[in-house]
């Protein structure tokens, strides 16, 4: 019997002292494990380097991804478990998708 596959979101903030390459390795390590584990990367919204709200780690700062990807329901947890080895990875959030967006629009706030 196949596992079923989920349509997910994630949320990744990666440190912001790493170096373009490492940044590149960083986010290629968490891509790999979904691919691993019989997922697939959909699309991946880099949105660059943003302050963050609170320190973490002593960095005031992250480098934000969000990456939409669809993987295996099991799979979840052995991710999880590797994100929290990753020193590279400062925070991390995972949210069942219903699409994949294309364009990420953020509403105005209301004044």
């Amino acid at each position: 019997m196949k596992e079923r596959t989920q349509l997910y979101e994630g949320m990744y903030i990666l440190n912001a002292t790493l170096s373009e390459e490492a940044r590149s390795k960083a986010l290629e390590r968490v891509t790999q494990g979904i691919t691993s584990r019989g997922g697939e990367v959909h699309k991946v919204h880099d949105q660059g380097r943003k302050k963050l709200a609170y320190e973490i780690r002593g960095s005031r700062e992250g480098y934000y991804f969000l990456l939409y990807f669809t993987a295996p329901t099991g799979a979840l947890a052995e991710l999880w478990k590797e994100y929290h080895l990753n020193e590279d990875l400062l925070r991390f959030l995972t949210l069942k998708a219903d699409e994949v967006k294309e364009v990420i629009e953020f509403q105005k706030l209301p004044e």
